[in-house]
């Protein structure tokens, strides 16, 4: 106690200050979390929008190939060998190409694979959103412990300190399953 009845808090507000700066961290490292994840996440958006559209386009292609494969193979057949051979020639290629539309491991640009990789952007653009959603909640829950701990130097009041300590565990929680764990739990 100082003179006149006067408490001295400055002690007190010296940890309630260090507890604010640890927020403020923990604050600034959740906000780059959710930034880094939303990028991500709108960069697989993209990604999976350019597979489906390739998927689409090989869809169109393929289905036109085997319609004119169908069509020649009923068409009436000419009467000289060698252009009967010609047609059935064209008729298989047709065919093959359609079918190396529909699965083509080496290049990875089948229509299956170019599906997989598609599904394979969106769940990462999923468990990014989700990511990026757990770093928000948790931004938000430090910047209300901030603005707590902070009243609790201008009121005198500890019980404030410890709320804003309380709601910054709380950030820490979210903002970890942000980092490890995105989709175990939807807010």
């Amino acid at each position: 106690m100082t003179g006149h009845g006067h408490v001295d808090h400055s002690g007190e507000n010296k940890r309630v200050a260090l507890l604010i700066a640890v927020l403020a961290l923990c604050l600034a490292l959740a906000e780059t979390g959710a930034k880094s994840a939303q990028t991500e996440a709108l960069s697989r958006n993209v990604e999976a929008s350019n597979l489906w559209a390739f998927f689409q386009a090989r869809t169109i292609r393929q289905t036109t190939l085997r319609t004119a494969a169908e069509a020649a193979a009923i068409a009436p057949q000419p009467a000289e060998e060698d252009r009967r051979a010609a047609a059935a020639r064209q008729v298989a290629a047709w065919q093959a190409t359609a079918q190396r539309y529909e699965s083509e491991p080496s290049t990875g640009e089948g229509r299956r694979e170019l599906a997989e990789r598609a599904k394979a952007a969106e769940r990462t653009r999923d468990r990014s959103m989700a990511a990026y959603h757990m770093y928000e909640y948790g931004s938000a829950a430090f910047q209300v412990a901030i603005v707590i701990a902070s009243a609790s130097i201008v009121t005198g009041v500890p019980l404030l300190a410890l709320g804003g300590a309380i709601l910054g565990a709380v950030g820490i929680a979210l903002a970890g399953l942000g980092f490890l764990a995105p989709e175990l739990i939807h807010l």
